[in-house]
């Protein structure tokens, strides 16, 4: 980590509040409500090609996070559209990671800051393969966290809220404090849920199984990964997962817009090869996010 340069010493512009600011200039105050209690969330977007992977699709999740928090984005999301590829292509490089944020200001210091005026920011950087990339070909090592999804009637389960992150990275450190790469998390039922930023998959019989979508996000990634095996003929299976069936697997794969598509070789006790179907997988999303923009217009047209 010596070599990563601390995120508010960069050069460059981001978008913040309507215009394209210089980057060390994007700052806001200690107490703000979004740092105190919560009030943030935001959205995780890759840049191939010159192009916003799925980023009309993203940018409509930001706005519906931003409703079940009880924010109003003071923009359309064709404004921040807009704003997503003026900020990716102020970079001036034709892939990177590119993070919209909306959070509640300083206004109020209080649980309730209804009058907080609401601030949208968005930066881009480069940011490389999530996983060592020799051992993302082997199939990453997950631990299983000690922490569980919440229920969708303790939180907010369907927003991608900053708040739900944390323990995210607390499993996250527990486990590279262990020597692995990641954690796997059940949900407050226990069955199986996703790792701590991405949606997982198994492959039994030839067939992709993957957990219900009802207590953590239905993923934009994993809505691809689900329509690339549907056009492949491979049949996709969702269902919650029992603890006891983790054995009955032979391949595992996680899915997201930081993790992409990422071979599982271990979930604690659990062993797993990457075979044919996650390779097939890996490979078309590579293909699908880096396909030319005239394909992606046509596709559409279609």
């Amino acid at each position: 980590m010596a070599d990563v340069i601390p995120f508010d010493q960069r050069d460059g512009s981001l978008w913040f509040d309507g215009k394209l600011v210089p980057w060390r200039e994007a700052n806001t105050h200690v107490l703000t409500h979004g740092l105190h209690y919560g009030s943030c969330v935001f959205e995780g977007e890759r840049m191939y090609n010159g192009r916003i992977y799925k980023l009309a699709e993203h940018t409509a999740r930001l706005f519906e996070s931003a409703r079940i928090l009880g924010m109003k984005i003071p923009y359309t999301e064709q404004q921040i559209d807009k704003a997503s590829n003026e900020a990716a292509q102020s970079l001036g490089t034709p892939e990177a990671y590119v993070r919209p944020v909306v959070y509640r200001g300083s206004e109020m210091m209080a649980v309730a800051a209804q009058h907080s005026k609401i601030h949208v920011a968005i930066a881009a950087w480069p940011w490389p393969s999530m996983f060592d990339p020799a051992e993302k070909l082997k199939g990453i090592r997950l631990d299983i966290s000690s922490w569980k999804r919440p229920a969708p009637d303790t939180a907010p389960t369907q927003a991608k809220a900053a708040g739900l992150y944390m323990i995210c990275t607390l499993s996250k450190h527990a486990a590279e404090d262990k020597g692995y790469a990641d954690a796997m998390m059940f949900d407050y039922r226990g069955y199986v849920a996703e790792a701590t930023g991405a949606n997982i998959f198994f492959v039994k019989d030839g067939k992709l199984v993957t957990p219900i979508a009802d207590c953590f996000l239905n993923g934009i990634t994993r809505k691809s990964v689900i329509e690339l095996a549907k056009a492949r003929q491979i049949p996709v299976v969702e269902k919650h997962i029992e603890a006891k069936e983790l054995d009955g697997f032979s391949e595992c794969f996680l899915a997201g817009t930081g993790a992409e598509v990422t071979p599982v070789s271990e979930i604690g006790p659990h062993k797993y090869k990457p075979g044919k179907i996650t390779e097939t997988l890996m490979n078309d999303y590579a293909e699908d996010v880096r396909r030319p923009v005239s394909q992606v217009n046509l596709a559409k047209a279609s």
